[in-house]
């Protein structure tokens, strides 16, 4: 083989090994750590529901017409899960919520403050990840 076929094999394989050490592993964490989507659901779909949700991860509750920040919330054991309140926050809107914080099982009562609507009960049972 001659010289110069010796010598771009040479550079070929330096190239290679080069670019495969830019790459990471699969290995590493991803930036911002694990995390967990949230599930969003209708406050129609709630009245009544048992909903299942992983420890960290926030049920997100569409209000539909009624006002986000409209709702508040009472959760049976503060131990397995918080209630967000909704609110609106210059341009962005956040809707209210329930954030699982540890296995267990809890009922959620929410209450509108526009009066005229039933109260919304549904329980929520969170499980490890």
């Amino acid at each position: 083989m001659k010289k110069s076929h010796w010598l771009a094999a040479a550079a070929a394989a330096v190239l290679v090994l080069g670019v495969s050490a830019c790459g990471s592993s699969s290995g590493d964490a991803p930036i911002g750590g694990d995390v967990i989507a949230p599930v969003t659901m209708s406050v129609n779909e709630l009245q009544g529901a048992d909903v299942e949700r992983l420890v960290g991860q926030v049920l997100n509750i569409n209000t539909d017409s009624l006002a986000v920040d409209s709702y508040q919330g009472e959760v049976s054991d503060t131990k397995v899960a918080r209630f967000v309140e909704g609110k609106v926050d210059g341009s962005a809107t956040f809707n209210p919520g329930v954030e699982g914080l540890a296995e267990g099982t809890a009922e959620v009562t929410m209450v509108n403050d526009q009066g005229g609507i039933q109260p919304l009960e549904f329980t929520v049972t969170v499980v490890a990840n």
